[in-house]
């Protein structure tokens, strides 16, 4: 009997496996963290295969957990990190490289080639992306030209390129026998090689990444039934939805009428609005991306305001500096002092994304004096969370002409409940965060579970929705102006700081 759907999240830093009911409820849960692989400086690596390995562990432990069997799964989804790519053999389903990842900037060079030569937006109006060490596009170019045989394998459609989740549909529905090579219309969106219009690869975005055809996955609706899964802990399941991690979230939160945002706390930060069924162009510095397509339906897209390091930072406190054990501590260290002592932190590590994108800035510590101690360190690094959603927010409402009424709030991050607070009153909105916090992977279950008719329609998931805690703001506007500006003087410092 079917009574559950399942979904895999695989994150910049773990790999999950939720089972979900009707509700939307969590029924069980398993998790594993893979490496993070650091060759140079900038460079930033995954080993596929390790992933591939945490992914079946963590459905075998979550399906156990719960004393489940694949049949009383209806459909598996799968969200992934998005941008990351790989190329791997058709032959013998091995990688030709670890994956790179998104935060990765070694093809710098290359977006400052590309863009002396047509400006930072010159694929904008086509792909609603700038030139940026981000996307997929020039990841791809870089293994096609530094990994030995990679490009005759691609022209001749025996090396696959991918980002995680057609690495993980292809796994999962068999592989080099018969897996299918398929990717969303979410994933294709951010890989600089999609028409955002049609939907399908561009023709002259590949000759001007030079990309051959023969190695791109096929584009496919976000809810639709790719195959069934053949490894044993899922076997037969229905493979049935694909959705980028930040497309998910907007998902899960069920964000599905044009005005409606999201803004999902991990390794990065997202703020995601729902623009409907038209591809709003951005002129502050934003991203227009797909939201979700649904089976046969026209496509959604939505405005995306991507920051590369929010709780990525607090993870460098505790693995890079040490300043706490677990990053649970951070909102009790923070808590300690009753201000930031006017020291922000501004984390560029790979540049600045939304609305910035400036690729030569790094990160800096501001306004340090001898007063400043462990715990206005901490309560600095939360705030930069913050007030890098208030720059993106500030972008939003410029390109679309309206201010938001409440923020949505998920990812591992809402649980602090300071940091939401601070959110609050530095965006003078409510903030809410739902009744359940895994909307990424709650995303992927609703794209599958609709696919196979688990669910009747978008009317079910609205209903599911439910508010856990609201914060309102409540700081003097004064106060907030201050902050607001000392913070906006802290970026200007981080900036240019790379040589051309």
């Amino acid at each position: 009997m079917t009574q559950y759907v399942g979904a895999i999240d695989q994150g910049t830093t773990s790999t999950r496996f939720i089972v979900f009911g009707r509700r939307g409820e969590i029924i069980s849960t398993a998790q594993k963290e893979h490496r993070q692989i650091f060759p140079r400086p900038g460079w930033v690596e995954h080993d596929a295969f390790e992933i591939w390995y945490n992914t079946q562990e963590v459905i075998e432990s979550a399906l156990t957990q719960a004393g489940l069997v694949p049949d009383d799964l209806a459909a598996v989804g799968i969200t992934n990190q998005r941008e990351t790519t790989l190329l791997w053999s058709r032959r013998t389903g091995r990688p030709l490289h670890h994956a790179i990842v998104w935060q990765d900037t070694r093809v710098g060079d290359r977006v400052a080639a590309y863009a002396r030569e047509g400006g930072q937006d010159r694929f904008r109006a086509r792909t609603g992306l700038p030139l940026a060490t981000y996307f997929s596009a020039l990841k791809l170019q870089w293994l096609l030209h530094e990994v030995p045989e990679a490009r005759a394998m691609a022209e001749a459609g025996d090396a696959l390129f991918g980002t995680m989740d057609a690495w993980l549909v292809w796994n999962l529905t068999g592989g080099a026998t018969r897996g299918a090579h398929v990717t969303d219309v979410t994933n294709a969106s951010r890989t600089q090689l999609m028409d955002l219009a049609t939907l399908a690869w561009d023709d002259e975005l590949l000759a001007a990444f030079d990309i051959p055809r023969a190695c791109l996955p096929r584009i496919v609706p976000s809810s639709e039934v790719y195959g069934q899964a053949s490894v044993p802990a899922l076997k037969g399941v229905r493979v049935a939805g694909v959705l980028g991690d930040q497309q998910a979230a907007l998902v899960g939160q069920t964000c599905l009428r044009p005005g409606e945002a999201k803004n999902t706390y991990g390794t990065g930060c997202f703020l995601l609005m729902n623009t409907g069924e038209t591809a709003v162009p951005s002129t502050a510095g934003l991203i227009t991306t797909v939201a979700y397509q649904l089976g046969n339906e026209r496509a959604v897209y939505a405005l995306e305001g991507s920051v590369a390091v929010a709780g990525a930072l607090v993870q460098w406190l505790r693995d890079g500096l040490g300043l706490i054990r677990s990053s649970g501590e951070i909102e009790a260290l923070a808590a300690a002092v009753t201000d930031n002592g006017d020291v922000y932190f501004v984390p560029a590590f790979s540049g600045l994304y939304a609305p910035h994108w400036k690729a030569r800035a790094r990160g800096v510590i501001a306004g340090l004096t001898a007063y400043a101690n462990r715990g206005h360190l901490a309560r600095a690094a939360l705030e930069a969370t913050a007030y890098q959603t208030r720059d993106v927010l500030a972008a939003m409402e410029r390109d679309c002409g309206t201010a938001l009424k409440e923020l949505r709030v998920d990812g591992g991050m809402v649980v602090n409940q300071l940091l939401m607070q601070f959110q609050a009153d530095i965006l003078d909105v409510p903030v809410v965060r739902p009744r359940v916090t895994e909307t990424t992977a709650l995303g992927a279950a609703y794209a599958a579970g609709l696919a196979v008719g688990y669910w009747n329609g978008r009317e079910d998931l609205v209903q599911n929705w439910q508010v856990d805690r609201r914060w309102e703001p409540a700081m003097d506007p004064q106060q907030r102006a201050r902050l607001y500006g000392s913070w906006q003087k802290a970026l200007d410092r981080s900036q240019d700081w790379v040589d051309t």
